[in-house]
């Protein structure tokens, strides 16, 4: 599927504290812990646990949560598919959809049991 300007519009304008506790209750039902998933979400965006409370409480929206988030410079090394879109082939011209749609892969890959040590991506020496 193709990414449009109204759906990265759509997913940009979403509260992200509105979209957490669905992110938590989807990893606690798998038994995973609210801790893995902030874990994976500063390695993603670079939020410790109080700028994650700070930006909830905010009620900021996708696009200004990822505008300032720290992307990992490993976040390249996330494909595969989430939503029927293949995150490698969203236009960059549609970044924050992408970065969502990354954060959401890392996610889904919690909630199946996969390892943190390969959800959290390193380069190979």
């Amino acid at each position: 599927m193709k990414v449009t300007a109204e759906k990265n519009e759509q997913i940009a304008n979403l509260i992200f504290g509105s979209i957490y506790p669905h992110y938590l209750n989807r990893l606690e039902k798998n038994g995973r812990t609210k801790e893995e998933l902030d874990q994976v979400i500063e390695w993603f965006t670079g939020f410790d646990q109080d700028a994650l409370n700070t930006l909830i409480n905010e009620k900021v929206t996708f696009r200004t949560f990822f505008q300032k988030a720290k992307i990992h410079q490993n976040a390249h090394m996330i494909k595969g598919v989430v939503c029927g879109y293949r995150i490698e082939e969203i236009a960059d011209e549609f970044e924050t959809y992408k970065q969502c749609r990354q954060m959401e892969k890392l996610i889904d890959e919690l909630a199946r049991g996969r390892k943190m040590e390969k959800i959290l991506r390193e380069e190979k020496k």
